[in-house]
């Protein structure tokens, strides 16, 4: 581990003492069957908790009305979409239900998870539960049905401190910013857990083990930050950059880019979990502070074998754009350290002709509901990839010399990601929150007439509450001081604009926008 990130990790103060206080989607394949799984979670030895799911897969297809339409509502949005492609098959891919290797085994339908947690803090571990935990993994858990959960979550919770202090900071954070809870309490309970994961994280760095463990209650603190809190919450924290350079010290202790490599070598899937999360923070947060991605070697070989990481079951986007994301990142570094501007047009070239040829030979973007209404995970893995590419392409184009948004080819991709919007779920149970990253490279790209202000309003007013936190809700701040500045830029006859890192940077905001 770097040591400016162990110094960084005691430079925040010790907390005030706490105050003693009080629908799954079925998946799709080619039969019906159901699932029940039961799981009891003990706090300090007593039963507070017990579930009892019942998981349906299921192909079946309901009979139609007696005149011929769709069972599903008049106001349904995907009404059109079944009408245009009913005479297609649904019927998808299998899912792989053991697709990543986890740092832990995983916790059997019959397992008690016992969690040791003090009494005034059971509360913020069941909101964790009931509120918290559905908002971390949300296309993890569609592609695989309660993975995250059973997998990532309880065994972590179960047998690693810090991850669970991570978690109960998370559950404060989390009440605070969407119950509007205020007080001593509440931010002293989000203090006081932050400083505890960092103190359990600094005792085990000085030991020198556990470095799985460590890395996934790392990661933890980085990415679950992404689902909570408000942009004006100015509680002390450690930047989420300098918690990854621990977490990249772990990654090259457990070599975990080798383990990748080799599995791809070897044809085998199975990639590690926390690579996978490790990767998506690394390329994406390349880009929030202009450096390059640590691990950008590894990604270009894996696109130039074609291989995967694991991104797509995790995120939702598929590696190969992921990976150019990353040559995209390097190009933008290259740039600001005063590249030629031929050379740097050829890069834009090559890359923009490396975009295009992961498109696919027809047009592959539908709806991702069945007709039973369940999600389809590998369309909806289509229609998330799109979205990601067209952001790709509209980063790319920024990075031109003279680049500015009134472009034609600028706006007509806009445009266009504006349109492949209307493919992904909206809403407080849809997607919105897991395309923090190509909502701000498109909107900050957006002028005033574009359509995609009106999409992202309507689709912030369905979110309800939840558009105001986590990185969704600081985009959408972001986005409205960025519209606000490059259209008053406009009126006066000045047409550059102003680019989102810099308004960052105005901001003092130092956050992982993905």
């Amino acid at each position: 581990m770097q040591s400016g990130a162990i110094e960084g990790y005691f430079a925040m103060p010790p907390p005030p003492q706490p105050m003693v206080g009080h629908p799954q989607y079925p998946m799709f394949s080619p039969y019906e069957v159901d699932i029940k799984t039961e799981r009891q979670i003990f706090i300090n030895g007593e039963q507070t908790r017990r579930d009892s799911t019942i998981s349906t897969f299921s192909t079946y297809q309901p009979p139609p009305m007696p005149n011929g339409m769709s069972g599903y509502p008049a106001d349904s949005w995907v009404q059109q979409d079944y009408f245009e492609s009913q005479s297609e098959s649904f019927t998808e891919e299998p899912v792989d239900f053991n697709f990543f290797e986890y740092p832990h085994a995983p916790v059997t339908p019959d397992h008690e998870t016992v969690i040791n947690v003090d009494d005034c803090d059971k509360y913020l571990l069941t909101h964790f539960f009931d509120k918290v935990l559905k908002l971390i993994f949300p296309i993890l858990d569609v592609n695989q049905h309660g993975s995250a959960r059973a997998d990532v979550i309880l065994p972590a919770l179960e047998s690693n401190k810090a991850y669970l202090h991570c978690c109960l900071s998370i559950a404060a954070t989390h009440m605070k910013a969407a119950e509007g809870l205020s007080g001593e309490q509440i931010d002293n309970d989000i203090v006081r857990h932050r400083y505890a994961a960092i103190s359990e994280l600094c005792e085990a760095l000085g030991r020198d083990e556990n470095h799985s463990q460590i890395l996934e209650a790392t990661l933890g603190m980085i990415f679950f930050q992404c689902s909570v809190g408000r942009a004006d919450d100015a509680l002390p924290d450690i930047p989420w950059h300098q918690h990854f350079q621990a977490g990249i010290s772990l990654v090259n202790k457990l070599d975990l880019p080798t383990a990748v490599m080799d599995l791809a070598a070897s044809g085998h899937s199975h990639p590690p979990f926390n690579m996978a999360l490790a990767s998506w923070i690394d390329i994406l947060g390349a880009t929030m502070i202009g450096r390059l991605p640590t691990f950008a070697d590894t990604y270009r070989e894996l696109n130039m074998s074609g291989k995967s990481a694991g991104l797509a079951e995790l995120m939702g986007c598929e590696d190969n754009i992921m990976f150019l994301i990353s040559e995209i990142a390097c190009l933008d570094v290259q740039k600001a350290e005063g590249i030629n501007e031929v050379m740097l047009c050829k890069y834009v070239e090559v890359l923009a002709n490396e975009i295009g040829m992961t498109e696919p030979h027809h047009d592959t973007v539908q709806t991702c509901f069945s007709t039973t209404g369940a999600i389809r995970p590998k369309q909806l893995s289509i229609n998330i990839t799109a979205v990601f590419r067209i952001a790709a392409r509209i980063y790319l184009c920024s990075l031109v010399p003279g680049y500015e948004p009134r472009q034609p080819g600028t706006c007509h991709l806009v445009s266009r990601f504006a349109e492949l919007m209307n493919f992904i779920p909206a809403g407080p149970e849809g997607f919105d929150r897991s395309l923090a990253w190509p909502l701000l490279i498109a909107g900050s790209a957006s002028v005033s007439a574009s359509p995609f202000r009106s999409m992202f309003d309507e689709r912030c007013k369905r979110l309800g509450d939840a558009a105001d936190f986590g990185s969704f809700g600081r985009v959408h701040g972001l986005l409205q001081d960025i519209w606000q500045i490059n259209d008053t830029a406009t009126a006066r006859g000045e047409y550059q604009g102003v680019r989102w890192r810099d308004v960052m940077q105005q901001k003092r905001w130092d956050y992982l926008l993905i």
